[in-house]
């Protein structure tokens, strides 16, 4: 057990077959570590003023929580704060112009992938990123091809934690949510995976917000590795 682990973490369930014939992911934090072009764009803007650029893995726990978190902790600015729209703008348009520079999916994630292909499950990705990148994100990973589904922040009227958007990648999927299970890195994949009837589990390997904690998380199981989520998919098929 980890120092920083609380009892609570004695409790978690030991691995088993989920009884799903889908697997969706969130993206950021959970497939691609995308921190490195997010901070990329946060510094840009530090530099344009004089400042000195903040380390990526200061920002790697904020990164889950897009501009907002990222001009909180870059640079001490928040929604409520007068300056906070151009900011947030200006970030964006940086991000939009170099955002598959450093992001790299996961070790472990093309032969967890590959795996769950030869299982005949189905794969879908669910992030709160709007489709402005998520498109050419996935793209530049190659995800585009493995996935059937891609949904993103504003595909529909609500985000996460809200349970729509993985309602709907289930719909695209053909696969009634009961049969899916939802792998995220923030409290919010969580709280949505619950709330669309899925399976939970946790990318501890991933951003986990700010806390860097999910130990309280009401998730049906938590991983370290990518490779490590084979522990809970059903045997492959004949």
């Amino acid at each position: 057990m980890s120092a920083g682990r609380t009892p609570l973490a004695l409790a978690r369930p030991a691995p088993r077959p989920l009884d799903i014939d889908a697997v969706l992911f969130d993206l950021d934090g959970t497939l691609a570590d995308s921190a490195g072009d997010l901070a990329a764009a946060l510094n840009r803007m530090r530099a344009e003023r004089g400042l000195a650029p903040v380390p990526v893995d200061v920002l790697r726990p904020h990164a889950s929580t897009g501009a907002r978190g990222l001009l909180g902790a870059g640079m001490g600015i928040a929604p409520e704060d007068a300056d906070y729209k151009a900011l947030r703008h200006t970030f964006l348009d940086y991000y939009e112009a170099a955002l598959d520079v450093h992001t790299r999916l996961f070790d472990g994630v093309d032969r967890l992938l590959d795996a769950l292909a030869q299982r005949a499950l189905a794969i879908g990705i669910v992030t709160n990123k709007v489709e402005r990148f998520t498109t050419p994100v996935v793209a530049a990973l190659g995800l585009d091809r493995r996935a059937g589904a891609v949904v993103s922040g504003d595909t529909t009227p609500s985000p996460k934690p809200h349970p729509a958007p993985l309602l709907h990648a289930a719909e695209c999927l053909g696969i009634a949510p009961e049969r899916c299970v939802y792998v995220g890195d923030d409290l919010r994949d969580v709280t949505a995976g619950n709330a669309a009837g899925m399976a939970t589990i946790v990318a501890e390997y991933g951003y986990l917000g700010e806390t860097g904690c999910a130990d309280d998380w009401p998730a049906t199981g938590w991983i370290d590795r990518p490779l490590a989520l084979l522990d809970w998919m059903p045997p492959r098929r004949a």
